[in-house]
Parts: structure tokens; sequence; C-alpha cells
């Protein structure tokens, strides 16, 4: 049986921030619902995290049922704040319970990972997830002797020959669930910083003559954590690079793979091209042979096989696209659903609409879908065609085949297989002159 635990009680000073460090988002989602989808792929049975800084903020970001939430007050360090978890796992007698800790800052790391963490551990092994750095300041060392690890000394309690070691503790571990329960209220605050840390259940272990085990992540980022924007931002831009290596080993083209930004779910058919500088938030399907060119916004749509989407494009959330559509530089699309083969190729706004096959929007269309206070719908039929400079005023329907002429305010439906337009008429005024400006007298020196 695995429990795990996330801490997430830090205040994060150097994010400079309101916002609790574990909300910060990367790719789109706050660093601790990561660290949360990572823990919930490796099956526990519990999943418990510690807050505590940002108070009920933190909670309230997530209305996952299966989470268990405890406020660790005041932080006396991360021994402390797994001693406020132990009551609400699954821990009982026998040694068979596992817990794994892991950090609500540490977004990046991997469940095959900490699956091969987890199968090093046992009943009487204590697992930790250890790295090899160049540079390993600011990190607790891994002391051995005789090629065992004995204890985990924190930088600021170290001496010369303690920080020489470029084997460092990450922090993640699994434990015994029962030796936990006796190890954590024996620990005491007796270092530089008077906290109760965690590392130092090592040394009660090795004290047991309990074996600890060690494994590496096959990346050095994985375990790196985010204390300042710089760091967010380096993270940001290596879990961007490998969501956009995944696309590509699937067949996916992309123009430049550092120039892609994936806040959500990318799902991609065959033959898909993706020019620079594109994001896509939400769960966004782009389905065979689609290309999405430089520059386009997609947010929670699904883009039909075929459809050529921007320069510049917008697709907002319930947005979806059959086949063979066309959406152009500069057109913006909302909660509508658009039929096979029709275009929208420059300067429009189509919110609130069905739209039906082969029709084709003039530049500078837009769907007047919002009155202040509520939203209505259009529905274009198939074959229509609507002149530029077009708005629509919905509730309002354009009937199969209609053509609607250029510069047309339409307030009522438009018949099938008709011409309607509304202008004014045009007037030419003879001898009519531009104003002039008026000459401002010249000063006199």
């Amino acid at each position: 049986m695995l429990n795990v635990v996330i801490l997430a009680a830090g205040q994060g000073k150097r994010m400079h921030s309101a916002l609790p460090k574990v909300l910060h988002p990367l790719a789109g989602k706050p660093l601790l619902a990561h660290v949360i989808n990572t823990a919930r792929r490796l099956a526990p049975a519990t999943v418990c995290v510690v807050y505590g800084h940002g108070g009920e903020q933190v909670p309230a970001a997530f209305a996952e049922a299966d989470l268990r939430w405890v406020r660790q007050e005041p932080q006396l360090g991360t021994g402390h704040a797994v001693l406020q978890a132990l009551p609400h796992l699954k821990v009982g007698a026998g040694g068979t319970a596992l817990v794994l800790v892991l950090y609500g800052d540490v977004p990046l790391i991997r469940p095959e990972t900490l699956q091969r963490l987890i199968v090093s551990a046992g009943a009487h092994t204590l697992a930790l997830l250890t790295a090899h750095l160049d540079d390993p300041r600011g990190y607790g060392r891994i002391v051995r002797e005789h090629g065992r690890v004995v204890r985990i000394v924190e930088e600021k309690d170290a001496d010369d020959a303690e920080r020489a070691i470029h084997e460092i503790n990450t922090g993640i571990l699994v434990a015994p669930g029962d030796a936990l329960a006796r190890w954590l209220p024996a620990l005491g605050n007796r270092n530089a910083q008077g906290e109760y840390y965690l590392t130092d259940i090592v040394a009660l272990a090795v004290a047991e003559g309990m074996a600890i085990a060690t494994t590496q992540p096959a990346d050095g980022w994985e375990t790196d954590g985010i204390n300042s924007k710089n760091q967010l931002a380096r993270l940001e831009r290596i879990h961007q690079r490998n969501l956009a290596e995944a696309l590509m080993s699937q067949g996916v083209t992309l123009a430049d793979p550092a120039r892609i930004d994936i806040r959500g779910e990318l799902v991609c058919g065959r033959d898909v091209f993706i020019d620079v500088n594109c994001v896509f938030e939400g769960r966004v399907e782009l389905q065979d042979g689609v290309r999405i060119n430089a520059n386009c916004v997609i947010q929670d749509a699904v883009v039909g096989p075929g459809s050529i989407i921007g320069p510049f494009a917008r697709l907002r959330p319930g947005t979806v696209l059959a086949e063979d559509v066309h959406i152009g530089n500069f057109v913006e699309v909302k909660n509508s659903t658009i039929a096979a083969h029709s275009k929208a190729n420059h300067l429009a706004y189509v919110g609130d609409t069905t739209m039906g096959s082969r029709v084709n929007v003039g530049a500078g269309t837009i769907t007047c879908n919002y009155d202040g206070a509520n939203k209505f719908r259009t529905v274009i039929e198939d074959d229509v065609f609507i002149g530029s400079d077009t708005q629509l005023v919905a509730p309002v329907t354009v009937g199969k085949g209609a053509t609607l002429g250029a510069g047309t305010t339409l307030t009522r439906d438009a018949p099938a297989d008709q011409l309607t337009l509304s202008r004014a008429n045009q007037v030419s005024i003879p001898g009519w002159q531009r104003p002039q400006k008026t000459k401002k007298p010249q000063k006199k020196g």
C-alpha cells in the first residue's frame, strides 16, 4: 500500500508575489497540480497535501475529493510537516505500507523515476532519491561510509569535507510507514535552522540497522525545485521542449520546437503542421492534416481534418471545426460550430454561431452576439455568401444559399437563396471642399 505526502507549505519569498509559490503556473497549471497528477499515476491509497503559507487559498484551488489537506502551522521544518500528515495516512502495522514524500515546488519528477524508487523500498528499506551534481551548493549532502549511506547533512550544518561531497539529497524518499511513525516524533531541532529535518530519519534508520537504498533520476531537471521566477521560466522551457519532442516523435511537424507553448493537452492526428509562436490552452484536438500557421492562440477547441488556421487566429472555448475549414488572419471564433469547407479568411469575429457548409465569411464581418446582458445565437445555413463589413445581430438566421451584401447590418432573418442588403443611399455633393487647417500667425522675433 502506498501513501503520498506532498509538502506544499513553503512561502516562496524569492517569488516576490502574493500568490503562494505552489500555485504559480507552469504550462498553464499550478506547480502543485503537476505533482498531484504525477502522484495519482502511482495509484496510491492516500494523497495528503501539507499546506501552510497562503492559507486556504491553496486547497481552495483544488476541488478533487480524493485529496486530504493538512495545515502546518507554524512551519517547523520538513520532518514536522510529515508528522502533521501522519494521522491521515494508511500506515498500519506490519511494515507493508509505504510513504512517498514529494514536494509541491518540484513539478517535473517523472512517474517512472518514482516507480523505481518505490520498488527499491520495502518494509526494512528506506529509499532515497539522490543526484550527483557538479555544483552541489545549496543542497544537503549524502554521507557514506564504505559505500553505505549513514546520514544526510544539510549544507548549513556541513563541515568542509562534507561540503566537498557531490552526491546530494533531492528530498524525495520512500519510507516504511510503521518506521516513519517511530522516527518522526523522535526528531530533534538542534541545527542551524532550528527545524525538524525529515532527512534526520536516515541516521535513525541506520541506528536501527535498516538498509538504505538510493536511486537517481534519468535527468537532473526532474528534481529541480522552483524558488524564483528565473527558475520557473527555466523549467517552463524544459517542460515545453519535452512536450514538443513528444509531439514530434508522434509525427507532428513543428517549425521550431523551441517556439510552442502547450498549456493543457494537445492531441494531434497524422500529418499535422504547427508553425512558430502558437499557444494551445485547455484540451485542443488537431485532426489529420491540420495546418496551424504562425502566432495562433487555440483554447479548448477541435479542428477538423485538413483545416487551415491562421496566421494570427484565435480559437476560443467551444469552437468545433469540421473538415477543410479555413480560419484566417485576425479571425476569432468562440463557442461556434463550423461545418465542412467554410471559410472566414480575414478580420472577422464568429461567436455563438452554428455555421453550415461552404459558407464564405467576408472581411470585417462580425456576429453581434451580446446585448450587454445576454448572449444570443446566430445560425448561418449551407452555401451562404456574406459580404465584407457585415454585422449579424443575433438572434438571427441566414437561410441556405442566401447572399448578404457588403456593409449589411442584419437584424431580421435573411431568406434562403435571396440577396439581402441594407445600405444608405450613396450621395455625392458637388462643390464640397475639405476643411483646411487655419494658418497660425507667425511670431515676431
